[in-house]
């Protein structure tokens, strides 16, 4: 197949729109109707990514993986250190102060004037001043009011930091606040009184708001607030708190958890129903703090001129609150393109001195610029201002702008190979620009999303014929069932590498064609897929991705700890208002079955070893009987576990891939399909009980059997499979970490090419969408171009036979299983050899370091859970029992031991919980 690649043509910028006066609410000329499914939602003819391929840079800016283009407005300063959680301007605007994670460090001071990253602070040995972890929270580092201090907030209590004239940091003391229970203080705000004698701490975690002596260190006054206390700001003696949770629950309330408290939360999307503002008279400490209602997931809270404002990242609005009346007295939309209403993330505010209010648009990479007069009067919209990836916090001095962006340029770009962890933050510096240059650069942020007004000129008043991907949302489709298989980890090179029609590196083919017989055999029977990116770092947000089209911002501003939640299934705060995908094709009148996928409990019976239940799945392929172990897996959503089949095992590594496939047959056979079939199957997330290349293997096979049982039943002639990673980060990849495998399976898919086209999850999700005829969920999906060009109207009916594993899926287990080993099939002369499990004599010892270290991960067991180790540390190990222990890691000499590895000296956090 030959693609051609073009160039974008001009976005439409959005002009003025209209506005609308009230008494208490104001809705600033940024949002248009909100096109909805029954208006026929369409998508644009014009391919805007074409070919293109992610970390390099086109006429738009550079490509990441989250369908969009970087070219920020002003100067930016590239950080190598992991990703800015948020940061502080000192107060004499020479410093900014970042904490940051993923990167081996937890605090990273720039300064300004030079523009260059003067300090790291971490925990690693080495660095001047080492602190005790580099977990970090969700808001500051915060200045003092003489800048002569600086406290890092942390899991629990914050690190006290002396500033230097220089404006370096030293002498680290911890300032400890006590658990609640199990409930760490996960601080967030802090703000301290005009004195610098007290600081005023958002006790996030346990859902309060502590006075702290700035001298002892010690807590004194405490408040109870609402859900999540997030975001802090002090205008007329009143501490204003933004409580992402929203209010406490009511008797008879739907409720979800979140960190051991029951949020008010739909029963449908898991979403929570409430924000709220608390407001602490700091005149009358003894009073119970007041309450002022606003938008979902409130974050930001930022006081200037009598006006608190607040950023409603939920419902992408800014909420103004009179200081001296404690009121909403208007409302500012943050949704700029006229077809989706959420999605774009406002998540830091900041006014100038001449009347321009800025809102960082983290989702959309901008930020939103508004006319602001005062309190009373409408703001009024100007226009965007391009930014990095993810922009978190905006300060101004005069007309000057600085914003930290959370994950600067993505994944680093490096000569060879590379992956997810590789990531970067920056920080961008400009003079504000006159109004008509930020109506300008409007059209630039749109053509960077692909924000298309394309909807109108697509619905039409006929009635469409069927095809696979209709053109609007609605209209028939040839396919009725969707299988989504989400795997665990793997990049592109991992599993293709070695196929020469893609763009592929043998030398990083970890899991090649004698292990992945399937996977390679699908490829060449219905189209490999060589420029399709994961978006997510980790399974925290790459599930998020795929579920919701989006990774929210409260999962991405918790990535500096991970305490609160790592697996947001079981958090309210981790889901967002528009829903999730089986909640959409629910509201759409269709059917769900779901097995496995965003299930956060397990329980299994005693025996349940990954070697009896191998055997198992023998006994119930040979007699068709049911499981002799009750497994019961579940989601804490209500809408999710209505539709689930509990007996199918969410993530473990110590259950077979195989098993699964079994299970699922057994319901597919008795049940036939729903219109949205969800499987999640894990094994090639590796760490378990056998070795990488088996559990690799293992999940191939499993795939290859549910292709297979698919393809040769009733219901394949109106199926398509797609089968993705959640996200790529345990592996390395010559183009970038987020490039992942993909398969789409269908007698519709396209048969035999190589596809280059630019793909991301995101694209995927749309395509799903249309098939089914839901609406997108937010406008990261909304502005995806479905994956039309990867069917057919005329179809191949040929079923797909799987192959016999060639590895042995019991490669490296320590006890074999009582019905025998794994006997594979003859592997392929025309493939790498694939590992044998066997371990050379002179490696013995660094097996067992590393044995003992994997035991000490939770990747089994009824507490099992995805990522929990260390990213490098497990790529390590997976790298080494993929080449039998005789490879040295690429870019190293020789096989290291766990604690010697780069990396590992990552945090709690970045440990994936």
């Amino acid at each position: 197949m030959q693609v051609t690649r073009r160039r974008l043509s001009d976005a439409p910028a959005t002009g003025g729109g209209r506005r609308t006066r009230r008494r208490t609410l104001v809705t600033a000329a940024a949002t248009a109707v909100v096109v909805t499914a029954g208006a026929g939602v369409g998508w644009a003819k014009s391919d805007t990514f074409g070919t293109n391929r992610v970390g390099q840079v086109y006429d738009q800016g550079e490509l990441v993986s989250s369908n969009q283009y970087l070219a920020p407005y002003g100067e930016r300063l590239v950080i190598d250190n992991g990703k800015i959680m948020s940061s502080t301007v000192s107060p004499d605007g020479t410093h900014l102060a970042a904490s940051v994670t993923d990167g081996g460090a937890a605090l990273a001071i720039v300064d300004v004037k030079n523009w260059k990253v003067q300090q790291l602070v971490g925990s690693a040995a080495g660095s001047t001043p080492k602190i005790g972890t580099n977990a970090v929270g969700q808001e500051g580092p915060t200045y003092s009011p003489d800048g002569k201090q600086l406290w890092l907030g942390q899991p629990d209590g914050y690190t006290r930091f002396d500033v230097n004239p220089d404006g370096s940091v030293a002498n680290p003391k911890v300032v400890k606040i006590a658990k609640s229970g199990s409930q760490q203080a996960l601080v967030a705000g802090l703000v301290f009184s005009a004195d610098g004698t007290t600081a005023y701490a958002a006790v996030n975690g346990q859902n309060r708001v502590v006075a702290i002596d700035t001298a002892a260190g010690t807590v004194g006054q405490s408040w109870a607030v609402g859900i999540a206390p997030r975001g802090l700001a002090q205008a007329g003696g009143k501490l204003y708190v933004s409580n992402e949770g929203g209010r406490p629950a009511k008797p008879g309330e739907s409720t979800i958890n979140s960190y051991g408290t029951q949020v008010p939360a739909d029963p449908n999307t898991g979403a929570t129903l409430t924000g709220t503002v608390s407001v602490i008279d700091l005149a009358n400490p003894s009073a119970a703090p007041g309450s002022i209602d606003v938008g979902l997931h409130p974050t930001a809270v930022y006081a200037k001129n009598g006006a608190v404002f607040v950023t409603n990242t939920g419902t992408n609005s800014v909420s103004v609150i009179d200081a001296e009346r404690d009121k909403v007295v208007q409302t500012i939309a943050t949704r700029p393109w006229s077809e989706a209403s959420i999605g774009y993330e406002p998540d830091a505010v900041t006014l100038t001195d001449d009347g321009h209010l800025l809102v960082t648009l983290g989702r959309a990479n901008a930020i939103a610029v508004y006319r602001y007069a005062g309190p009373q009067e409408p703001a009024s919209y100007v226009g965007l201002l391009p930014t990095d990836y993810f922009p978190a916090e905006i300060s101004s001095s005069g007309n000057h702008i600085l914003v930290s962006n959370t994950r600067g340029i993505d994944a680093r770009r490096v000569d060879g190979a590379h992956g997810t962890h590789d990531t970067t933050s920056s920080v961008v510096r400009f003079t504000l620009p006159s109004d008509k240059e930020i109506r300008k650069q409007t059209a630039k942020v749109f053509a960077q999303n692909n924000w298309t007004n394309n909807a109108a000129k697509l619905a039409t008043g006929n009635k469409a014929k069927a095809q696979p991907v209709p053109n609007r949302i609605g209209d028939p489709s040839t396919i009725k069932h969707v299988f989504l298989l989400v795997k665990e980890n793997r990049t592109y090179d991992q599993v293709y590498g070695d196929l020469p029609q893609g763009n592929g590196d043998a030398s990083l083919a970890q899991f090649g064609a004698n292990v992945t017989p399937n996977q390679h055999a699908l490829a060449e029977q219905f189209g490999l897929y060589d420029n399709t990116y994961d978006i997510g770092t980790n399974s925290a947000e790459g599930h998020n991705w795929l579920m919701q089209a989006d990774n929210p911002e409260y999962t991405e501003s918790s990535a500096g700890e991970y305490i609160r939640s790592y697996d947001t299934e079981d958090d309210a705060l981790g889901h967002q208002a528009g829903g999730t995908l089986w909640s959409g094709v629910l509201a759409g009148g269709k059917s769900v079955r779901d097995f496995g996928e965003f299930h956060q409990f397990l329980t299994k019976p005693a025996g349940a070893t990954w070697q009896n239940l191998y055997c198992d799945t023998k006994t119930m392929q040979a007699t068709g009987n049911g499981s002799a172990y009750k497994l019961v897996s579940s989601s804490p959503i209500p809408s999710l576990n209505n539709v689930s089949v509990p007996a199918f095992p969410k993530f473990d590594t110590a259950v077979p891939d195989i098993y699964r496939a079994q299970i699922w047959k057994q319901d597919f056979e008795q049940n036939g399909p729903a219109d949205l079939n969800m499987l999640w199957l894990s094994s090639d997330h590796t760490g378990g009980p056998a070795n990488a290349a088996a559990q690799v293997a293992d999940n191939d096979l499993a795939v290859g059997q549910i292709v297979d049982e698919i393809t040769h039943s009733p219901y394949w002639k109106d199926s398509a499979i797609f089968v993705v990673e959640d996200d790529s980060q345990a592996g390395l990849d010559h183009v970038d970490g987020h490039r992942a495998p993909i398969q789409i399976i269908s007698p519709y898919a396209q048969h035999g090419v190589v596809d280059s086209r630019y793909y991301s999850q995101i694209n995927m999700i749309r395509t799903i969408e249309q098939i089914l005829g839901i609406r997108p969920m937010n406008q990261k999906d909304t502005a995806a171009t479905p994956m039309t060009s990867a069917f057919t109207a005329t179809p191949d009916f040929t079923p797909f036979t799987a192959l016999p594993n060639r590895t042995s899926l019991t490669n490296g287990l320590a006890t074999p299983p009582s019905c025998g080993p794994d006997v594979p099939a003859a592997p392929s002369a025309l493939a790498a050899p694939a590992a044998t499990g066997a371990v050379p004599a002179e490696q013995a010892d660094l097996v067992r370091t590393w044995s003992a270290w994997k035991d000490q991960q939770r990747l089994t067991g009824a507490d099992a859970a995805p990522d929990r180790a260390n990213p490098a540390q497990m790529n390590h190990l997976t790298w080494y029992e993929a080449h039998d222990w005789k490879t040295p890691y690429p870019g190293e000499q020789t096989l290291l031991a766990p604690a010697d590895v780069p990396g590992a000296y990552l945090p709690s956090a970045e440990l994936d919980g």
